[in-house]
């Protein structure tokens, strides 16, 4: 398995699939039996590497009479991030992090959703150029999750690499890259999304379809079904467009059109349905 540079990598399995134990052990926490591995390009354990990373694990728990702003200052002590910068790069997370108006009240006063927000400001200090995250939408609300799709979204545009296991097969969708799915601590399927999911089929909805038109959608290879609508599989997005407009020169009057692709919750179900 590898993750490129600057991509949001999605990383799958049931529970018990090895997915923790895996970074665990990317990360220096758990010793691998066997196997090599490299971070940034440096051998697994390297405090050169280490130093450019940032963690959020999946369960975690701060001192509850530290204020955010304190736990923040510590963290960023470890990493040393020069005293002149600190502050400032302190506000600076807790503002992306949604907490700036809570930054000086103790942890202990915090929801599970806001600690886990403060996690997430925790692994993005000193600007690390990889970010692994494990389950880090799992105790926040919709707004939350959007606050957090919008981050990573800014992260890749600064050409930071997350590293992501979560088992919110949704928001994997939303925000990666590519994906690799693992059972048993083996990769079953790894690529990007259109790779596992396939490019998706296109509904078209008419007010009516006569013979001609019928006609020359079967030609297209389009499945007709009795309302009117028409299933054409393996078309191209930039190919929608000039469809519709050759469809509509035909003289066909169009109500909708509807991209249609299983979901990635879908093909992980089918993965693991074949492998029994």
């Amino acid at each position: 398995m590898q993750v490129q540079c600057g991509e949001i990598f999605g990383f799958l399995g049931p529970n018990g699939a090895g997915k923790t134990t895996a970074i665990k052990m990317l990360l220096g926490l758990v010793r691998p039996t066997f196997g090599d591995a490299a971070l940034l390009g440096r051998p697994l354990g390297t405090l050169e590497a280490r130093r450019r990373i940032g963690y959020l694990p999946e369960l975690f728990r701060y001192p509850e009479w530290l204020a955010a702003r304190e736990l923040l200052n510590w963290h960023a002590a470890v990493l040393r991030v020069p005293k002149t910068l600190r502050a400032s790069h302190i506000s600076a997370i807790l503002e992306r992090v949604g907490l700036a108006d809570r930054a000086d009240d103790r942890i202990g006063t915090y929801s599970k959703g806001m600690q886990q927000r403060l996690g997430l400001g925790v692994a993005l200090l000193g600007k690390p150029d990889l970010i692994v995250l494990d389950e880090p939408t799992s105790a926040l609300d919709p707004i939350g999750r959007a606050d957090v799709r919008a981050l990573l979204g800014d992260l890749r545009r600064k050409g930071t690499t997350v590293f992501l296991n979560s088992h919110l097969l949704s928001e994997i969708e939303y925000v990666c890259d590519r994906v690799a799915i693992i059972d048993r601590g083996r990769i079953i399927a790894i690529g990007s999304l259109d790779e596992l999911l396939g490019r998706p089929a296109l509904r078209i909805a008419f007010t009516e379809v006569d013979a001609p038109l019928r006609d020359y959608l079967i030609a297209r290879g389009a499945v007709l079904d009795g309302s009117a609508a028409a299933l054409l599989h393996d078309i191209d997005d930039s190919r929608v467009p000039e469809l519709v407009a050759e469809l509509v020169g035909r003289g066909a009057r169009i109500k909708a059109v509807q991209p249609l692709r299983r979901t990635l919750e879908e093909r992980f179900l089918e993965l693991f349905e074949e492998r029994q």
